[in-house]
């Protein structure tokens, strides 16, 4: 039996590869599959199942490719409702996988399909469960993605959540092993730990939901307390789970098609297209074309992408670092942005030699802004998450999270110079980019962010530890 975990960071998501004597199962694959087949080759094995966890709304799941191109059937678990031909498991239903059984168990709450797969290995053993997000490492499933469909509210989802637990997963022995479907950094929890692998045991343990004295009445409390609303494109990414999405092979070949300057502008003029500039912040900021949004690849692309541009039928036009551009299309699709049109041919420095319009954004270092604080008292707007901005800020600074920027606009001065900062410099650029195709120029970004800030010695708030926030 091997059992491989293939986690995607720029997602926090993992997907399983289980084998057992020549056959195998694939766990919540990504939208591009050849891996998993080229796996499965050098295995001299066969492709017998795609397990969907749930209908995923954080991205687009490669289950009916894979299933097209291997004959492997899908299965979902009690409750699923898709368009496409797939086995809907029963609670407690058994799949043969070589010498290994995988056991459905039915844990609604996330959302109301959601399934742990249960494998035990060819011994009977229980070996590990595949949780999805009903159970991940420090934190549950958030019960309020599902609420339209299952015409629930999210504290009757979380009263559901509770009893799958206590009465599917935790009677498990401690040393069955838990592998989730993401880690830190995923919009689908709050509180996940940094690792992606762990026993039940410890779990029990450490993970907050698992206090076998909790009542569902504090459950309900926890799990639903502090909620954000979850990205505008997680109702659209599910839609494409359930009734099925266009072939990835054929958005690549759409989205790579090299466009002159000239052919560029007329396609982003013609279309309404966005374009999207994915380099580094620091070649953005020397110079890009204007009213272009900024959101680096080497950064949380995927998520970022999803939550500030929406519409996953959006318009797109990309400028690319070199090399790049097949990787961009692919991580795009993953959250169900298959409308890129183009890509402009040698990145943005044939733009600059086709003498064509081009802007700038002014972005200085922390020491710089701490001289300019001492003779001038300037508005600073920090975009940092909520909790990060309460843990501790520069003094006077105004709060506008970049995840809800468009919300903030208001706030913004028109008529005075202000600065904006993150973490580290590249979500400021990301707003920046956002402000400036609104008509907002009057900004200037601190590279290096928060970190830089608090080297440079400037004034900041009492630091408040992050776990006691409430």
């Amino acid at each position: 039996m091997k059992i491989e975990q293939i986690y995607t960071g720029c997602l926090a998501q993992g997907a399983y590869y289980i084998e057992s004597n020549g056959e195998v199962a694939i766990i919540d694959p990504l939208r591009e599959v050849k891996s998993y087949i080229e796996k499965a080759n050098e295995d001299n094995a066969k492709i017998k199942y795609i397990f969907e966890t749930h209908f995923h709304a954080d991205f687009v799941s490669g289950h009916v490719t894979l299933a097209k191109e291997t004959g492997a059937e899908i299965i979902y678990g009690p409750g699923a409702n898709p368009s496409f031909e797939a086995i809907i498991a029963k609670d407690g239903q058994e799949f043969r996988l070589g010498e290994i059984t995988i056991i459905a168990l039915h844990t609604p709450g996330h959302t109301i399909e959601s399934t742990t797969y249960l494998l035990k290995d060819a011994t009977g053993k229980d070996h590990a469960i595949f949780s999805g997000d009903t159970l991940f490492l420090g934190d549950v499933g958030r019960p309020d993605l599902a609420q339209k469909a299952a015409d629930m509210t999210q504290e009757e989802l979380a009263e559901t959540l509770y009893d799958s637990l206590r009465t599917k997963i935790m009677p498990l022995a401690d040393d069955v092993i838990v592998y989730p479907a993401h880690g830190a950094g995923s919009a689908c929890g709050k509180n996940m730990m940094k690792e992606t692998v762990d026993t039940l045991g410890n779990q029990k343990k450490m993970n907050y939901a698992l206090r076998p004295d909790m009542t569902k009445e504090e459950f309900v409390k926890e799990v639903t307390d502090g909620l954000l609303p979850p990205p505008s494109y997680f109702p659209l990414n599910v839609k494409m789970n359930k009734e099925g999405y266009a072939d990835i092979d054929d958005v690549i070949q759409k989205g790579t098609r090299p466009l002159s300057p000239e052919e560029f502008e007329a396609l982003a003029n013609e279309t309404g297209a966005i374009v999207l500039d994915v380099r580094h912040q620091s070649e953005y900021v020397k110079g890009h074309i204007p009213r272009s949004i900024f959101i680096g690849i080497d950064g949380g692309f995927a998520p970022w992408v999803g939550a500030l541009i929406a519409d996953v039928q959006q318009p797109i036009l990309l400028v690319t670092p070199q090399g790049r551009v097949e990787e961009t299309i692919i991580r795009l699709s993953r959250v169900g942005f298959d409308n890129t049109l183009g890509y402009l041919e040698g990145g943005f420095e044939t733009w600059r030699k086709a003498s064509k319009e081009y802007d700038t954004l002014t972005s200085i270092s922390a020491s710089e802004f701490k001289s300019t604080m001492v003779k001038e008292e300037i508005p600073v707007f920090d975009v940092r998450k909520e909790s990060e901005f309460i843990a501790e800020h520069v003094d006077k600074a105004h709060n506008t999270p970049l995840d809800f920027i468009n919300d903030y606009l208001a706030e913004f001065p028109s008529d005075q110079t202000f600065y904006i900062h993150c973490a580290g410099g590249y979500r400021s650029v990301i707003a920046a980019s956002i402000l400036k195709s609104r008509g907002i120029h009057n900004l200037i970004d601190i590279a290096g962010g928060f970190k830089d800030i608090k080297e440079a010695g400037i004034k900041t708030t009492d630091y408040v530890c992050p776990s006691t926030l409430k």
